[in-house]
Protein backbone atom coordinates (compact mmCIF):
# COMPACT_ATOMS: atom_id res chain seq x y z
CA UNK A 1 0.00 0.00 0.00
CA UNK A 2 1.31 3.36 -0.82
CA UNK A 3 0.55 6.41 1.30
CA UNK A 4 0.74 9.78 0.29
CA UNK A 5 2.59 12.21 2.88
CA UNK A 6 3.92 15.50 2.82
CA UNK A 7 7.21 15.70 1.63
CA UNK A 8 10.41 15.66 3.14
CA UNK A 9 13.57 17.88 2.46
CA UNK A 10 15.40 14.67 2.01
CA UNK A 11 12.78 13.56 -0.89
CA UNK A 12 14.29 16.62 -3.08
CA UNK A 13 16.47 14.71 -5.18
CA UNK A 14 14.25 11.36 -5.30
CA UNK A 15 11.41 13.90 -6.70
CA UNK A 16 13.56 15.28 -8.97
CA UNK A 17 14.67 12.03 -10.40
CA UNK A 18 11.13 11.09 -10.94
CA UNK A 19 9.92 14.04 -12.70
CA UNK A 20 13.16 13.93 -15.07
CA UNK A 21 11.55 10.44 -15.89
CA UNK A 22 8.27 11.82 -16.38
CA UNK A 23 9.65 14.41 -18.69
CA UNK A 24 7.99 17.27 -16.28
CA UNK A 25 10.05 20.55 -15.66
CA UNK A 26 11.95 20.79 -12.29
CA UNK A 27 12.50 24.64 -12.51
CA UNK A 28 11.68 26.62 -9.07
CA UNK A 29 10.03 23.08 -7.87
CA UNK A 30 13.26 23.74 -4.56
CA UNK A 31 12.12 26.84 -3.88
CA UNK A 32 8.34 25.77 -3.08
CA UNK A 33 9.18 22.21 -1.99
CA UNK A 34 8.01 22.41 1.57
CA UNK A 35 4.55 22.62 -0.30
CA UNK A 36 4.78 19.04 -2.04
CA UNK A 37 3.21 15.58 -0.81
CA UNK A 38 4.51 12.40 -2.17
CA UNK A 39 3.36 8.69 -2.50
CA UNK A 40 5.63 6.27 -0.85
CA UNK A 41 6.09 2.73 -0.80
CA UNK A 42 7.97 1.53 1.98
CA UNK A 43 10.73 3.92 1.52
CA UNK A 44 10.52 4.72 -1.98
CA UNK A 45 8.95 8.01 -3.48
CA UNK A 46 6.67 6.62 -6.11
CA UNK A 47 4.75 10.06 -6.99
CA UNK A 48 4.59 13.80 -6.23
CA UNK A 49 2.65 16.31 -6.41
CA UNK A 50 2.75 19.77 -5.41
CA UNK A 51 0.43 23.33 -5.37
CA UNK A 52 2.58 26.45 -5.59
CA UNK A 53 0.33 29.58 -3.43
CA UNK A 54 0.56 32.62 -4.66
CA UNK A 55 -2.08 35.03 -3.08
CA UNK A 56 -5.64 32.89 -2.92
CA UNK A 57 -4.12 30.99 -6.03
CA UNK A 58 -2.34 28.05 -6.59
CA UNK A 59 -0.50 26.27 -9.35
CA UNK A 60 -0.67 22.55 -9.37
CA UNK A 61 2.59 21.03 -10.79
CA UNK A 62 4.92 18.16 -10.51
CA UNK A 63 2.14 15.42 -10.68
CA UNK A 64 4.28 12.16 -11.60
CA UNK A 65 3.71 8.26 -10.75
CA UNK A 66 6.82 6.21 -11.28
CA UNK A 67 5.77 4.51 -14.47
CA UNK A 68 5.76 0.76 -11.83
CA UNK A 69 3.02 2.50 -10.42
CA UNK A 70 0.48 3.91 -12.87
CA UNK A 71 -2.90 2.93 -13.49
CA UNK A 72 -3.50 1.78 -9.99
CA UNK A 73 -5.34 5.73 -9.25
CA UNK A 74 -2.00 6.70 -7.50
CA UNK A 75 -2.11 10.17 -9.64
CA UNK A 76 -5.68 10.77 -8.58
CA UNK A 77 -4.83 10.15 -4.83
CA UNK A 78 -1.79 12.73 -4.93
CA UNK A 79 -4.17 15.02 -6.92
CA UNK A 80 -6.77 14.97 -4.53
CA UNK A 81 -4.55 15.38 -1.73
CA UNK A 82 -3.19 18.40 -3.18
CA UNK A 83 -6.36 19.83 -3.86
CA UNK A 84 -7.44 19.27 0.00
CA UNK A 85 -3.88 20.42 0.99
CA UNK A 86 -4.68 24.05 -1.08
CA UNK A 87 -8.34 24.45 0.26
CA UNK A 88 -7.55 24.05 3.81
CA UNK A 89 -5.00 26.55 3.25
CA UNK A 90 -7.95 28.93 1.49
CA UNK A 91 -6.91 28.35 -2.05
CA UNK A 92 -10.00 29.78 -4.09
CA UNK A 93 -8.82 29.09 -7.54
CA UNK A 94 -6.03 26.22 -9.18
CA UNK A 95 -4.32 26.69 -12.41
CA UNK A 96 -2.09 24.00 -14.08
CA UNK A 97 -0.19 23.73 -17.58
CA UNK A 98 -0.07 20.66 -19.46
CA UNK A 99 1.00 19.44 -22.44
CA UNK A 100 -0.04 15.90 -21.94
CA UNK A 101 -2.85 15.33 -19.49
CA UNK A 102 -5.40 17.58 -20.92
CA UNK A 103 -7.58 14.51 -20.93
CA UNK A 104 -6.85 13.61 -17.56
CA UNK A 105 -7.41 16.95 -15.17
CA UNK A 106 -11.00 17.42 -16.16
CA UNK A 107 -12.25 15.00 -13.76
CA UNK A 108 -10.80 17.01 -11.06
CA UNK A 109 -13.42 19.98 -12.16
CA UNK A 110 -10.29 21.65 -14.32
CA UNK A 111 -11.96 22.92 -17.71
CA UNK A 112 -9.22 24.73 -20.21
CA UNK A 113 -8.21 28.71 -20.42
CA UNK A 114 -6.14 31.01 -22.16
CA UNK A 115 -3.10 32.49 -20.54
CA UNK A 116 -4.77 35.96 -20.34
CA UNK A 117 -7.24 34.40 -17.86
CA UNK A 118 -4.85 33.20 -15.36
CA UNK A 119 -4.14 35.15 -12.07
CA UNK A 120 -1.37 38.12 -12.37
CA UNK A 121 0.69 36.49 -9.41
CA UNK A 122 0.64 33.07 -10.45
CA UNK A 123 2.07 34.78 -14.37
CA UNK A 124 4.91 35.48 -12.32
CA UNK A 125 5.73 31.84 -11.72
CA UNK A 126 8.88 30.03 -12.80
CA UNK A 127 6.47 27.45 -14.56
CA UNK A 128 4.79 30.24 -16.43
CA UNK A 129 8.02 32.44 -17.60
CA UNK A 130 10.12 29.92 -18.20
CA UNK A 131 9.78 26.30 -17.11
CA UNK A 132 6.36 24.95 -19.70
CA UNK A 133 6.61 26.05 -22.99
CA UNK A 134 3.72 28.77 -24.46
CA UNK A 135 2.58 26.03 -26.33
CA UNK A 136 1.21 24.25 -22.78
CA UNK A 137 -3.00 24.33 -22.25
CA UNK A 138 -3.51 26.35 -19.34
CA UNK A 139 -6.34 24.51 -17.14
CA UNK A 140 -8.15 26.07 -14.30
CA UNK A 141 -10.77 25.05 -11.09
CA UNK A 142 -12.13 26.39 -8.73
CA UNK A 143 -11.90 25.12 -5.05
CA UNK A 144 -15.00 24.87 -2.92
Amino acid sequence: MTDITPAQTDDLPAVLGLLDRSELPRDGLAEHFDIAIVARDAAQVVGSAAVERYERAGLLRSVAVDPAYRGQGLGARLVGAALDQARQEGLQTIYLLTTTASEYFPRFGFEPISRADVAPAVQQSVEFMSACPASALVMRTELR
